[in-house]
C-alpha cells in the first residue's frame, strides 16, 4: 500500500523553493496612491522554469493576459513583472504593446530572453499603462531582487487588499524535500471562475509540464473557483506557477504517486490562500461556509451554493446577524436546481433552522448568536441525491459600498 505524502507548513511564501528571489518597490503607477505604496513586484527563477497557468474567463480580458496566455503555450518562465495600480484592461492595441515593452525592459535588465518574461497587472480598468513610470520601476525592482523580497513583493501587488497574503509548503518526494511558496491579491470582484485575483506559486520540484498542469487546474478548481466575495468577475484574473526543478527530486509525471503527493500539496496552500481572500474581502465582517448536500449531482449542488453566496439580500442579511433563513430558502428557488421545497432543511453550525421546508422552532436568539461570530457555516440539505459542494463566501457591508464607490480616487 503506497504511503501517504504528508506536507507541513513553513515560514515564507514565493522565495521559499530553492532558485527564486523577489523584489517589491514603488513606481508610482497610481496617481495620488501613498507615498509608501508598493506597486510593481518581480519574481526571477535562477534557471528557466516549467510553466502552468489559469486565467480569467471574462470575454473582455486585459492585455497582460492575453500575453501570458500566449507565452505559456512555450511552458517555459523565469521572471514575472507585475504591477498594482493599472489593470492594463480595455486600453486597446497600445495596451499590448505596453505590456510586451514591460516584459523587454525587464527581459534586458535581467539579460534573458523577453519570450521567458510573464506580465501581469491589476487596478483601475481603461486607463493607459504609465510606461515611463512602469520602466523605473522595473529598473529599482531588478535591483532589489533578493531571497528576502517575498514579503515586498507580496505587497506591492495589493490593491483594495489590507494585508499581504502569503504561504509555504513542504514535503518529501523521492526522498528529496520539495517545496511550494505562494503570495495572493484580491480583495473585491471575486466570483468563481476565477475569482478577480493574482496568484504567483513557485516550486522547486521537478515536475513534467502536463503533470504541473493538471495539478494546478485540479488546485484551482478545488480552492479559488470555490469563493465568492461580490459576484464579479475580473478582466485580469491570472494564476501562474513556476518549477525550477532544482530540488532534484525524479520528474514528476501525472497520476503517479508523486503527482498525487505534490497535488494534494498544491491544493492545501491554494485553499489556504482561498481563505486569505475571502477573510480579507472588501468590507467582510463574516466568512461563512456554505456545504450543500442531497443533491442529484454535483452541478445541482454547485447552482444553489452559488445563488446563496451570490445573493444580496442573504449576504447583507449576514452583515446585520439577521437569521433570515427565509432569504436562503428564497435563492434555493429561483438557483435553477431541481428541489423539493417541502424536503429542504437547513442548519447553522449543526443547528437545524429548517426541517422539511419549516421553521424547526429554533429559538431565533440561538441563530443570532450564531450569525455574529466572525465566521461560521451553513449546512444545506436538498434530500434529492448523494451529490455535495462546498463554498466560501461572505457578508456584505456598507464599507464594501464605500470603497468600491470611490475606488478610481
Amino acid at each position: 500500500m503506497q504511503k501517504k505524502t504528508r506536507h507541513k507548513w513553513v515560514p515564507g511564501g514565493i522565495t521559499s523553493p530553492q532558485g527564486f528571489s523577489a523584489s517589491g518597490v514603488r513606481a508610482g503607477i497610481k496617481p495620488h496612491s501613498p507615498p509608501d505604496k508598493k506597486d510593481v513586484a518581480l519574481i526571477f527563477s535562477a534557471v528557466p522554469a516549467t510553466a502552468a497557468g489559469v486565467f480569467t474567463r471574462n470575454r473582455v480580458k486585459a492585455a497582460p493576459v492575453i500575453l501570458c496566455r500566449r507565452r505559456l503555450k512555450s511552458r517555459k518562465i523565469q521572471a514575472v513583472i507585475i504591477n498594482s495600480g493599472n489593470a492594463n484592461a480595455c486600453t486597446g492595441p497600445r495596451g499590448l504593446a505596453d505590456a510586451e515593452e514591460s516584459a523587454a525592459a525587464t527581459a534586458g535588465r535581467l539579460r534573458i530572453s523577453p519570450a521567458l518574461v510573464f506580465v501581469c497587472s491589476t487596478g483601475t480598468i481603461g486607463v493607459p499603462m504609465p510606461l515611463d513610470r512602469m520602466k523605473k520601476g522595473i529598473n529599482r525592482a531588478v535591483e532589489k531582487l533578493g531571497r528576502g523580497g517575498g514579503r515586498d513583493a507580496a505587497r506591492a501587488i495589493m490593491t483594495t487588499d489590507t494585508r499581504a497574503k502569503e504561504a509555504a509548503v513542504r514535503l518529501r518526494l523521492g526522498g528529496k524535500d520539495v517545496v511550494i511558496g505562494a503570495m495572493a491579491k484580491g480583495a473585491g470582484m471575486i466570483a468563481p471562475r476565477m475569482a478577480t485575483l493574482l496568484v504567483f506559486i513557485t516550486t522547486d520540484a521537478a515536475i513534467a509540464p502536463a503533470a504541473l498542469q493538471d495539478a494546478l487546474s485540479c488546485a484551482v478548481e478545488e480552492s479559488f473557483n470555490r469563493i465568492l466575495v461580490d459576484g464579479d468577475q475580473s478582466t485580469n484574473d491570472t494564476v501562474l506557477c513556476l518549477a525550477s526543478g532544482l530540488a532534484g527530486n525524479r520528474l514528476i509525471a501525472a497520476k503517479q504517486p508523486a503527482w498525487d503527493g505534490f497535488k494534494a500539496a498544491l491544493t492545501a496552500l491554494c485553499r489556504k490562500l482561498a481563505y486569505m481572500l475571502v477573510e480579507d474581502g472588501e468590507g467582510v465582517t463574516r466568512v461563512v461556509r456554505l456545504d450543500v448536500k442531497g443533491a442529484k449531482n454535483r452541478m445541482e449542488a454547485e447552482k444553489v451554493a452559488r445563488a446563496i453566496a451570490r445573493s444580496p439580500l442573504v449576504k447583507t442579511s449576514w452583515f446585520g446577524a439577521d437569521p433570515n433563513w427565509g432569504r436562503i430558502m428564497g435563492a434555493i428557488g429561483y438557483s435553477g436546481a431541481a428541489v423539493d421545497p417541502e424536503r429542504i432543511s437547513i442548519d447553522y453550525e449543526g443547528r437545524p433552522a429548517v426541517v422539511n421546508g419549516r421553521s424547526s422552532g429554533l429559538p431565533s436568539e440561538t441563530l443570532k448568536k450564531i450569525i455574529a461570530r466572525k465566521k461560521f457555516a451553513i449546512g444545506i440539505n436538498l434530500r434529492q441525491g448523494k451529490a455535495s459542494y462546498s463554498m466560501l463566501t461572505c457578508d456584505c457591508s456598507l464599507d464594501y459600498v464605500r470603497i468600491n464607490a470611490d475606488y478610481m480616487t
